[in-house]
């Protein structure tokens, strides 16, 4: 089966408005948390939603990168900007419906991030390091725009970056095998998604240096 055959297009296209909705909502609540006006809000919802995705198709030389040819991508953080600015204390209320989503788009998208980088002839390692920069590269540069040190680099953050890896690696070694199909891959988003879920269940942190002695105090 061909790489881009995994997914039809509808069904992809589907599962990646989805993807780019819910973290669209993630930085435009992130942007009323700073006080910024409503184009602030905005630009970290585009940002966000589309970051990752801009970042791999740029590297891989797949340009204009989908953001700019699908007006449904660009506009679809718009529209998440537009139901965060009115309806946002009601959004804050199902914060933890918004992070359950947000969790099954960082299964999708390390997931599709990683085929697509491979189909466009990267090797297995670089493939799925493109895949977990499709994942959480958004994030990353709306925590940059707001300031922030990313959530990615902060021990004191539930687990987030790992779930994509090990869904990223799974694509990879179903492809060395020969055995990547709608189900496996299907399945490692699953594992993503189920990971990152046990993570904020549990609490699980990546550890930080051994025999750490420091006294400085963390923000």
């Amino acid at each position: 089966m061909q790489l881009d055959q995994i997914f039809s297009p509808s069904v992809q296209h589907t599962l990646d408005v989805i993807g780019i909705f819910v973290f669209a909502i993630s930085g435009a609540l992130l942007a009323i948390r700073k006080n910024f006006d409503v184009f602030g809000m905005a630009v970290l919802a585009e940002v966000t939603a589309l970051g990752g995705g801009l970042f791999r198709d740029l590297i891989i030389g797949a340009v204009p990168p989908a953001a700019f040819t699908d007006l449904g991508f660009f506009v679809t953080p718009l529209l998440a900007t537009v139901m965060v600015f009115f309806l946002h204390p009601h959004v804050e209320r199902i914060q933890a419906a918004v992070l359950v989503f947000d969790a099954a788009g960082l299964g999708l998208f390390c997931v599709t991030g990683t085929t697509k980088a491979y189909s466009h002839g990267l090797g297995l390692t670089a493939s799925a390091t493109l895949g977990l920069a499709t994942a959480v590269g958004g994030g990353v540069l709306r925590d940059v725009l707001a300031n922030e040190v990313p959530s990615l680099l902060r021990w004191d953050r539930d687990l987030y970056a790992v779930p994509a890896i090990v869904g990223a690696g799974m694509v990879v070694l179903c492809i060395r095998f020969d055995a990547l199909t709608s189900v496996t891959s299907g399945l490692a988003a699953a594992v993503a998604f189920a990971l990152r879920l046990l993570a904020m269940k549990y609490h699980w942190r990546a550890p930080r240096a051994w025999n750490r002695r420091s006294t400085v105090t963390e923000e």
